[in-house]
């Protein structure tokens, strides 16, 4: 039977590498997107040149009928879901003198409301046996200021891990979650003069910025045979800055 992963966020970035990762690790794979229907489709298509099948589906996270009909397409297409990584996130900053309260909801919308919908589909309709990876970041530990709004609602996933990691006692089910630190993707890079990229990658004791494909192979080992025994725990990939 092939095993089958839903990864939201996976037309671009971190979530796109999760992709094609688990593709060429044999599973068939659900790219879940918010709006962008040519990178999702990219998507596909890279998970299929690795040799896995692929489709795209739409869905706000933060939408319990979208996730759940992202979890029927699953199961109609592949026959059922066994890994579910949620990279899908939204990023804010400000002081918090100077938030405005409507762009914090919207941040809780993605990412906390959006994990619980995500967890709660995943909680429901995982096969037992299966993977539940969630992502925070190492933000949480390293308190930048001008980070509380995206701060705060990591802190909310990681709050979840371990609460729900005993919920699903007696499925065979595990919960993680995954806290990259600097990553070189396009919404990393974005705003940053190189003065301040090259700060952020010289932090980590192995001085550079972590790669999409290192976070992709820490959330394949939490989704594979080889990371069943790790559960209710946050996994910091982050090249050792905290």
């Amino acid at each position: 039977m092939t095993r089958t992963a839903i990864v939201t966020g996976g037309s671009r970035g971190i979530g796109r590498e999760i992709v094609t990762r688990l593709a060429a690790d044999g599973f068939a794979v659900v790219v879940g997107y918010a709006g962008n229907e040519e990178l999702a489709a990219a998507a596909v298509r890279e998970a299929e040149e690795s040799g896995g099948r692929a489709i795209a589906v739409q869905a706000d996270v933060a939408e319990e009928q979208a996730v759940a009909a992202m979890f029927d397409a699953a199961e109609s297409a592949f026959g059922g879901v066994d890994v579910v990584a949620h990279a899908a996130g939204k990023m804010a900053l400000s002081t918090v003198a100077d938030l405005d309260l409507s762009v914090l909801d919207a941040v809780y919308r993605t990412n906390v409301r959006g994990t619980f919908a995500v967890a709660q589909q995943a909680a429901r309709r995982m096969r037992d046996g299966g993977a539940l990876i969630t992502f925070s970041s190492s933000v949480v530990g390293l308190a930048f200021p001008t980070y509380a709004p995206y701060t705060a609602s990591k802190g909310a996933v990681e709050a979840l891990t371990m609460v729900l990691a005993r919920e699903l006692r007696g499925r065979d089910i595990t919960v993680n979650t995954v806290a990259p630190g600097p990553t070189a993707t396009d919404l990393f890079f974005e705003g940053k003069d190189q003065a301040t990229v090259d700060r952020l990658a010289a932090q980590p004791p192995l001085e550079r910025l972590g790669t999409p494909s290192d976070i992709a192979a820490a959330t394949a080992f939490l989704a594979g045979p080889d990371g069943r025994w790790v559960n209710g725990q946050v996994l910091r990939a982050n090249g050792g800055i905290i």
